[in-house]
């Protein structure tokens, strides 16, 4: 298997009280005056009541959420728990196919998702689809890229990556600690498709990550990186994106981030009924709750991190402070220029961790 971390993982640390709760605790206790109950697996911003409490006042249901770091843990879950236990799962979207293999996931009809509301480039249905049958749905996504504070550098140097590894801003520069979107993002800076980057590339990625790096103050992962942009401590983060500065535009309105004109990288996380869950009827509802347009504005704007919501209809649920700080105007242009992550056999995974632990070491 591949040796990346999911992305869920390392969105999973943001500062936030969700993101707080240990590992396999249950973030909802059951009601005993619900009628019903709902397990979910999911990541730490479906933890949040305002996104959670709708669904059980309208199906009378409590909703028992289980939050996880990272594909690998929450398929742990999955196989020491029993058959039945699980209705719903959050996962992301490169890892569907694993788990279909893994035979857990049920189909899901096709009309029963607003699959022609939703941005079509993240339908993404080499990700969502085995043999032509639908396993899970893209329910929101966003992008790797530069955050800065737009009082302190330029914001039009922000727009060619490679001010990242120039001189022009040294020791103002914090790097994410995440090997595979920020390699990404300096394959895009030289010109090279995240679909395309292989092990003759790795050469001159290698060379501009170690003039990154002398360039930076620090690599850190995201609470240290995002508390650092934040603070003033630093001025740029590579790596970064909506998710880091659009929870703290309230009370930071100087942070910024933008895709420079060679790219981004673009995350993308999907929902999925169970396939032995014994609620498949309401797990369904729930997944069409949160693909709904209210539950994809309340989604987008979890306590734990925002992101953009799949459904392009979640637009009139958004005010237009937090349609500015997702930068709903610009997807169009954004997700024209932005890829997704690469996807690496082992043998050049190990190549891309080998020059990033090289890289830290300088």
């Amino acid at each position: 298997m591949f040796r990346h971390v999911s992305t869920g993982k390392t969105r999973n640390k943001l500062l936030g009280g969700a993101a707080t709760m240990l590992l396999g605790a249950l973030a909802i206790v059951p009601s005993a005056q619900a009628t019903e109950e709902l397990n979910a697996l999911v990541w730490c911003d479906h933890t949040d009541p305002a996104l959670i409490a709708p669904f059980e006042k309208k199906y009378d249901v409590k909703v028992n959420l289980k939050e996880y770091e990272g594909t690998g843990a929450g398929l742990s879950i999955i196989e020491q728990s029993r058959a039945g236990d699980w209705d719903v799962m959050v996962i992301d979207g490169v890892d569907v196919h694993r788990a279909v293999d893994m035979g857990i996931l049920a189909e899901i009809p096709a009309d029963a998702l607003p699959t022609a509301d939703l941005f079509p480039e993240v339908v993404m249905a080499d990700n969502n689809m085995v043999d032509g049958k639908t396993y899970a749905v893209t329910e929101k996504f966003g992008y790797n890229t530069i955050s800065f504070d737009k009082t302190k550098v330029d914001p039009k140097d922000m727009e060619d990556m490679s001010v990242i590894w120039s001189d022009k801003y040294a020791g103002r520069i914090a790097v994410y600690d995440y090997y595979l979107p920020v390699i990404g993002l300096v394959g895009l800076g030289l010109d090279i498709d995240t679909a395309d980057l292989g092990a003759d590339d790795m050469p001159a990625i290698k060379e501009k990550l170690f003039a990154m790096k002398k360039a930076s103050k620090q690599v850190g992962e995201v609470v240290s990186s995002q508390t650092a942009l934040a603070t003033g401590e630093v001025d740029i983060l590579v790596g970064g994106g909506e998710w880091i500065t659009a929870v703290l535009s309230e009370d930071k309105p100087n942070l910024d981030w933008v895709i420079p004109k060679q790219g981004g990288l673009r995350w993308a996380q999907s929902i999925a009924v169970m396939k032995d869950s014994e609620k498949p009827d309401l797990a369904l509802k729930f997944v069409q709750y949160i693909l709904s347009p209210e539950g994809q504005a309340r989604l987008a704007t979890s306590s734990c991190y925002w992101g953009m919501p799949a459904n392009a209809k979640a637009g009139a649920n958004l005010t237009d402070a937090q349609k500015s700080a997702l930068r709903w105007d610009d997807q169009e242009g954004y997700l024209a220029n932005s890829q997704l992550y690469p996807i690496p056999d082992a043998d050049l995974d190990a190549q891309m961790q080998d020059a990033w632990v090289e890289m830290l070491q300088q």
